[in-house]
């Protein structure tokens, strides 16, 4: 009975601890969703921004190299964030794998306990039955002599 104390508390540990990964990678998830999102918020002021720059062909010679430098510049940042996203979803997915997995190892793990736990209730409750059957023996054998 010892021994199945000592492998609950084993497995209580374990889950606690694959909670406690879970609940690591769950918050990793969200500080990288809201980078993603801070990304794809600076992507849309850029084109905004590129957008907003107008055409250059009838403005002045100087005017219009300026303008068509500017618009090269801020799509070239935006090309460099869109690489950066591309590169930071990747690596999301990467998390959502490990997050996935380890909310599987944990959810076995707990699985197996709440079962061990169930057995060693239902062995508590057999022993019980017969000590209670041996008692009543005991008195009706006391009561026939």
């Amino acid at each position: 009975m010892t021994q199945s104390k000592h492998m609950i508390r084993n497995l209580s540990t374990l889950v606690e601890l694959r909670s406690t990964e879970v609940e690591r990678l769950q918050t990793e998830m969200a500080a990288k969703k809201s980078l993603q999102e801070r990304y794809q918020k600076n992507l849309d002021r850029l084109n905004g921004l590129c957008q907003a720059s107008g055409a250059s062909g009838k403005l002045p010679l100087a005017l219009a190299s300026n303008c068509g430098d500017y618009k090269q510049a801020v799509m070239q940042m935006a090309d460099s964030h869109r690489l950066d996203l591309s590169m930071h979803e990747a690596d999301m997915a990467v998390s959502q794998r490990a997050l996935n997995a380890a909310y599987v190892k944990r959810e076995v793990l707990d699985n197996v306990l709440q079962k061990k736990q169930q057995a060693v209730v239902k062995e508590g409750n057999r022993l019980e039955r017969k000590q209670h059957d041996e008692l009543a023996t005991q008195l009706w054998l006391r009561g026939q002599k």
